[in-house]
């Protein structure tokens, strides 16, 4: 099943910060990456809810 890439950049940059983040450290907690990645690139609440429902995804397909 493809997932779906958010057309906004803000979110498109979150992801790819996120996944550099993980591919440089993959012990760092994933909510705190989040949460970082909320305030970073100023994401609402349903960017939020995105981002972690494309990483829980991500991480079943694991």
């Amino acid at each position: 099943m493809a997932t779906v890439m958010p057309e906004a950049e803000h979110v498109q940059k979150a992801i790819k910060w996120i996944s550099t983040n993980l591919e440089e450290n993959d012990n760092q907690p994933l909510p705190s990456l989040i949460e970082k990645a909320v305030f970073k690139f100023d994401l609402s609440p349903k960017d939020t809810e995105f981002l972690m429902n494309f990483f829980r995804d991500r991480n079943r397909g694991k």
